[in-house]
């Protein structure tokens, strides 16, 4: 019998009770015994998921919603209920559904431990494109007998499943190749020391092409002496980025950033990082060498004022009588909210739109205004969904969102710098670094 909610919150709390001790040998044990628990619980995850979904199509349709909104939201659901974002919820949502319903004996060895949950994650990516006949064919060949991939990597598994797509349908994997193509994309995400990684999604042959033309350019600079002792893999950086921009480096470049720091940490020497619109914070005295590079170079760098509660951080309010929010408002709300906010997604701000909506008599204002990606900001206006602002005088925005499922969560606004606390309210600044 499967254990009911309470039995397995019991049985959670009790887990978080264990502590390291005995010796290596009971250990290894006890890893064992933890890796399986949690292959069994991804298992677990997966059919709930599944059978949530089923749940509300249903609800869904004896409503007789359309049937083109029966799965609105579902993914951002599951999503909060993970605690992940909007991207990786449809990413559970179509795991779950191919394991149940196409996939048995990959979820039979997920429940048994003998496969992990990236490994069966990597078995219904590489058989995305065949029909659920083919994909059946894969799943019993790989995983019905529980030997097929013991001590197999995760290279060696995915060229298996590569190796029988091409078998069973190879037009199909040619159909996916292209269609991999049209999304090639360039994504910037944080590193460790205020570095950035630079993420190019392209063909194998371009990117096989891009590296080995840096590397011999690399390579010709130092055999002629000219690197100025840079190691080959700063060379090939360097030259990518000159390449891209057409400078040697960023100061010089034509693009504008948002740069928000405290008063303190610009120009009284603070130690309290600065905020980068799109990346996260920098340690101050980077971004004061930021500014003076900027001011140095005549690129066109100005400072902008911002007010907020030296207590809290609060931006101040601005309201507009528009329906839509105006550039000054929206950049307002960019630089409160940094990014999406529903909780647990980081996304980039795609949309500004009314917590309370405009329909509903709802401001166009920056309390009841709102940064979403575009993937949070569709699902929140299906049947079921809720959002509102808690009002909290001299206290950070913060965004109460509940589900269908009559489940609730909060989104607090990060703080923004603190400024010099020489009235109730003060200036931070923003630098926006621009060439000319």
């Amino acid at each position: 019998m499967a254990p009911d909610l309470e039995e397995l919150r019991v049985f959670t709390a009790r887990l978080r009770c264990v502590e390291a001790g005995g010796d290596a040998g009971s250990g290894i044990e006890w890893l064992d015994a933890i890796e399986t628990l949690k292959s069994v619980g991804c298992a677990a995850q997966a059919v709930i998921t599944d059978a949530v979904a089923t749940c509300i199509r249903a609800e869904r349709k004896a409503d007789s919603v359309p049937r083109t909104e029966w799965d609105r939201g579902i993914a951002s659901q599951i999503a909060l209920a993970r605690r992940e974002s909007p991207n990786r919820g449809g990413r559970h949502l179509g795991f779950a559904q191919a394991l149940v319903h196409e996939m048995p004996h990959a979820l039979d060895l997920l429940r048994s431990g003998r496969l992990n949950e990236w490994r069966a994650t990597v078995l219904v990516r590489e058989t995305a494109c065949l029909s659920i006949e083919d994909r059946g064919i894969v799943d019993r060949r790989l995983c019905a007998d529980p030997d097929i991939l013991d001590g197999v990597g995760d290279q060696g598994l995915i060229a298996r499943a590569k190796a029988l797509a091409v078998e069973l349908d190879a037009a199909a994997v040619v159909r996916r190749n292209k269609k991999a193509v049209s999304e090639r994309r360039v994504t910037p995400r944080p590193a460790p020391d205020s570095m950035a990684y630079l993420s190019v999604l392209m063909p194998v042959e371009q990117a096989v092409c891009l590296q080995a033309t840096l590397g011999r350019d690399a390579d010709n600079l130092i055999a002629t002496g000219s690197s100025g002792g840079r190691t080959r893999n700063q060379l090939m950086v360097d030259l990518l980025f000159a390449r891209g921009t057409g400078q040697a480096v960023a100061s010089g470049v034509p693009v504008a950033v948002n740069l928000v720091l405290s008063d303190e940490t610009l120009l009284t020497g603070g130690n309290e990082p600065a905020q980068l619109q799109g990346y996260g914070p920098v340690p101050a005295g980077i971004a004061r060498q930021w500014v003076a590079d900027a001011v140095d170079a005549e690129v066109g760098a100005t400072l902008q004022r911002l007010y907020s509660c030296p207590q809290s951080g609060a931006l101040t309010v601005m309201e507009s009588r528009s329906r839509t929010f105006p550039k000054g408002l929206a950049k307002l709300i960019d630089l409160r909210d940094r990014t999406c906010r529903t909780p647990w997604c980081d996304a980039p701000i795609r949309h500004h739109d009314h917590i309370r909506p405009h329909g509903k008599f709802g401001r166009t204002s920056v309390r009841n205004g709102s940064g979403w990606c575009e993937a949070c900001n569709y699902p929140k206006e299906a049947p079921g969904w809720t959002a509102r602002s808690i009002q909290r005088p001299g206290r950070r925005h913060v965004i109460d969102l509940g589900t269908p499922t009559g489940h609730h969560y909060r989104s607090t606004a990060p703080p923004l710098p603190t400024p010099a606390r020489h009235s109730a309210v003060e200036a931070v600044l923003i630098a926006h670094l621009r060439a000319s």
